[in-house]
């Protein structure tokens, strides 16, 4: 037979040899660039509908089923942006047993290009995302450098690109609760310093030793006379705490590392710094006065992280001075720090250098940890400075133990909008899906 013959055939020629041999050849590199752009549509697909069931999940129990599917179709066309791609079939399903949760299924198929050859005209592809929710509620702390090196910044501040990064946050984690509670945020603004409000100038948790030595002035209190004239005395009378600004240093040593409810030695020294920053708001669900805060922030005066964190921790504690809101026995509550900041450490309390307070820094970010809080850590690095070995040692979860996958360094002002984008999705995602 022909075929028979060929292989039969001792001749030296080998060209027919390679002709058969790139049939199978050709047909694996097409399969290859067939897969790829499969395997890039499905990525698209999968982020497609894990953003629709999460905006799915908030309004799921008051919609009909077919309201949830025309929502769920929409929602996706509008993120699911690939070209190269057939139309995509979504489907939706609510269900409230054991809890509230929303599927998104959705099918596709993609035109290949080389595997036709093969008898493979179109590879499938498909995604599905659940969203659950009804026991899970957030507690985030914003711990937000306020120094004077974040005014900086080309084309826009990076003090400009942090209140529009945070607007947006706080709008992605108002829309991740469903009632009332499920998520509750503070703001804790920090340069050197921190700001706890004026207003509580008459709070039992201050400590007025320093202050009432740097504020005040000396008062006529009496004349002493004798032969060779009078001579005047004078006392020393601090000023009124109500003319405080609200700022505060480090606690003692060694409660600056811990969230130790205010008493005998534990208390808030109390500093009429120049550059105060914008008071802290404690934790709350009002988005609008949340959003006020931001706006209220100014760039000025030096940095320190760990009073910042102290801070963030505090706002998260239900006892004095913060007092968070009690938990509910009822519900799994999930504790986080977003701490950013724009350069390295250069004064607290005690130190003007890098080293010493970074050392206590460690310390708090192992105890933040030991108690259950995640911290996310954000180095905006536009000077080209060192990144920051504290700022990495602190993100995560496990005390002693840096989490990569929470720290981020940056170059650009613009990117803190895309990572608290980022940080924004996976909470609200921790919120509401599994």
């Amino acid at each position: 037979m022909l075929f028979q013959r060929f292989l039969d055939d001792q001749s030296a020629s080998v060209l027919p040899l390679l002709a058969v041999a790139a049939i199978p050849v050709v047909g694996l590199i097409g399969a290859s660039v067939d897969y790829s752009r499969a395997a890039a549509v499905q990525t698209a697909m999968q982020a497609a509908v894990d953003s629709t069931s999460l905006a799915l999940a908030k309004d799921a129990a008051s919609q009909s089923a077919a309201q949830l599917t025309t929502n769920a179709q929409a929602y996706f066309n509008a993120v699911f942006t690939r070209t190269d791609a057939a139309a995509p079939n979504v489907s939706v399903s609510y269900s409230s047993n054991g809890g509230s949760q929303v599927v998104v299924n959705a099918t596709s198929s993609v035109n290949t290009m080389f595997m036709g050859i093969m008898g493979f005209r179109t590879l499938p592809v498909s995604a599905t995302s659940t969203s659950k929710w009804g026991n899970n509620r957030l507690r985030v702390a914003l711990v937000l450098d306020n120094t004077g090196s974040m005014a900086q910044g080309t084309p826009t501040s990076k003090i400009s690109a942090l209140k529009t990064a945070t607007h947006n946050l706080l709008g992605q984690l108002q829309a991740a609760a469903s009632t009332n509670g499920d998520v509750y945020v503070s703001i804790i603004p920090f340069a050197k310093d921190v700001n706890v409000g004026a207003s509580n100038y008459n709070a039992d948790w201050i400590d007025w030793t320093d202050w009432d030595s740097n504020n005040g002035s000396n008062v006529k209190t009496g004349q002493t006379c004798n032969k060779w004239g009078c001579q005047n005395t004078y006392t020393w009378t601090p000023a009124a705490h109500s003319t405080w600004n609200g700022c505060v240093m480090d606690r003692d040593q060694n409660y600056d590392t811990l969230n130790t409810a205010p008493g005998t030695g534990a208390l808030f020294p109390a500093e009429q710094w120049s550059s105060c920053p914008a008071s802290l708001m404690t934790q709350s669900y009002d988005w609008s006065a949340l959003s006020d805060k931001v706006d209220a922030m100014v760039a000025a005066g030096n940095t320190n992280q760990a009073i910042g964190l102290a801070w963030g921790w505090q706002s998260l504690t239900s006892t004095s001075p913060l007092n968070a809101p009690a938990k509910d026995p009822n519900y799994i509550y999930t504790d986080v720090i977003i701490l950013l900041s724009d350069g390295l450490n250069t004064q607290d309390r005690w130190y003007s250098n890098a080293t010493s307070i970074d050392n206590r820094q460690r310390t708090l970010c192992d105890n933040i940890k030991n108690a259950g809080v995640t911290i996310y850590s954000i180095q905006v690095n536009t000077a080209n400075d060192p990144t920051s070995d504290v700022m990495q040692y602190c993100a995560g979860t496990r005390a002693t133990v840096a989490d990569a996958s929470k720290f981020y360094l940056l170059t650009t002002p613009s990117q803190i909008i895309t990572t608290f984008n980022q940080i924004g999705t996976g909470l609200s995602k921790l919120r509401i899906a599994n």
